[in-house]
């Protein structure tokens, strides 16, 4: 069907058309369709599901959530949560594996477009959108890119076509986050207490650690995600300077995950009801409107991100890979620490390997570090703590396997392919990186000037009261 989510990357669609199968002869008793089941963030459709169980698999085997099996029987058989329970009721993550494996519609991502749209249309309302570093290097495939092109510049020049009032970076929100999680990692070290600290920008990771490990819940850092922290200061920092009504702001993120449009829906992610996020896209839905929009995309000029929430450092780019926030971390923490800006590449942190371990040396002192990709390697790793096998200081996790480049909401790709994509992507956020004059999270001009006019100290009260929050045990053990 022309209207399907997967249309053109169908894998069913595709074997049909290779082997030549334009109708069905046979007629035979058919599975009833049924209407989308919709729940914060994945749409299930079982009327398209062909039983193949590869989202049953990655669920099971690879992210070891274990909410997807074969439910009913017969041709009543059909690939749903228990009982055919809504994913919101769930343990989910959402960390959307299971909609990219689907090799047809039947598991699709939770459409905000229109809900955009709308607000753009409103003459009433000021729209801000902001893109997450993955987005930059995996948006040109759907528009004929080499693999890993950061098309940075012609992205932000197609928002503004769409009309966004401004264009920001989540980058400059991943240096602030850079900030307060080195602060909290060198707090923590001083007092030794809460070790090892847990990265939290992964929401789908939050949502595995509050399900399945909630006695481990006080370790991760407080820290929101770099989208919902610049929410925050949106409607905050940003509405104060420019003289705005906060109720009349709307903020859109555009992102490479699934589990950002249920992490936007969190209430301790508000402000007196109202969220620090309205809406949340994917990489997918971003290009679905810049193609309904007729923008052509490759004729367009490159443009530069609005100020004051524009500007970042190298550091902030490389979240969007494995072992990426964990090396902007300790970038800030050996500057504070050291007084330098050199030596600031940890490519012990760096590769696809599910699991990685280092060492590293911060002026006088030697950290333990881990890094897992993927929910079934935190599972590994978190066990091992818990048992008390293994030590570390600090430790990065991502809910996909690769990270955010690999994440849900990204273009759609052939499995097989899949290696050699991740890692064209990856080299396209260390080459953004690389080239950046400013590499380290505490130089950024624009956030100093964000402490020094607003927030005051780094981890101080009011960092606190915009920039951290609570996470929560959900099943009593």
């Amino acid at each position: 069907s022309p209207s399907c989510a997967k249309n053109m990357k169908c894998q069913l669609q595709y074997l049909a058309g290779k082997l030549g199968i334009r109708e069905i002869e046979y007629r035979g008793e058919h599975s009833k369709p049924s209407q989308y089941i919709k729940s914060t963030a994945i749409m299930r459709n079982p009327a398209k599901c062909i039983l193949c169980g590869s989202c049953v698999t990655v669920c099971n085997k690879v992210q070891t959530v274990g909410i997807l099996g074969f439910n009913k029987r017969g041709f009543q058989t059909e690939v749903s949560p228990a009982f055919g329970d809504n994913f919101d009721n769930t343990a989910c993550t959402f960390c959307g594996q299971c909609v990219s494996v689907c090799p047809t519609g039947a598991l699709t991502q939770t459409n905000q477009v229109s809900q955009v749209w709308k607000a753009l249309h409103d003459p009433t309302k000021h729209v801000v959108v902001q893109v997450a570093p993955a987005v930059r290097v995996a948006l040109g495939e759907e528009f004929e890119y080499p693999l890993g092109t950061a098309v940075t510049g012609k992205m932000v020049t197609a928002l503004k076509q769409l009309g966004f009032d401004r264009v920001f970076d989540t980058n400059f929100a991943a240096d602030v986050t850079i900030l307060e999680e080195a602060n909290e990692l060198l707090e923590r070290l001083k007092h030794k207490e809460n070790l090892p600290i847990l990265t939290s920008c992964c929401p789908g990771w939050i949502n595995f650690i509050e399900h399945q490990f909630p006695e481990l819940i006080n370790i991760p850092s407080t820290c929101k995600s770099p989208h919902e922290m610049f929410g925050a200061l949106v409607k905050s920092y940003y509405a104060q300077k420019s003289n705005l009504d906060v109720n009349d702001i709307v903020v859109v993120s555009v992102m490479p995950c699934l589990a950002k449009k249920f992490e936007a829906k969190r209430p301790e992610l508000s402000n007196q009801g109202k969220p620090d996020v309205d809406y949340v896209i994917t990489t997918r839905e971003c290009a679905l409107m810049i193609k309904e929009a007729g923008i052509n995309f490759r004729e367009l000029e490159d443009n530069q991100f609005d100020d004051p929430m524009g500007e970042s450092t190298g550091a902030a780019d490389i979240f969007g890979v494995t072992g990426g926030v964990i090396e902007a971390a300790l970038r800030t923490a050996q500057y504070w620490l050291t007084g330098t800006a050199e030596n600031i590449e940890f490519e012990k942190l760096r590769g696809f390997e599910g699991v990685k371990t280092a060492e590293v040396v911060l002026g006088s002192t030697t950290l333990r570090i881990g890094v897992a990709s993927g929910l079934g390697n935190a599972r590994t790793l978190l066990t091992k703590i818990k048992a008390g096998t293994e030590h570390f200081d600090a430790i990065e996790i991502m809910a996909c396997p690769g990270g955010c480049i690999d994440g849900g909401g990204q273009p759609i790709h052939k499995r097989k392919m899949s290696n050699t994509i991740l890692k064209a992507r990856a080299k396209g956020l260390y080459g953004v990186d690389q080239a950046k004059p400013l590499r380290i999270s505490a130089l950024n001009e624009s956030v100093k000037k964000l402490y020094s006019e607003y927030i005051g100290e780094v981890g101080g009260a009011k960092a606190h009261e915009l920039l951290h929050t609570n996470f929560f045990p959900k099943i009593d053990r």
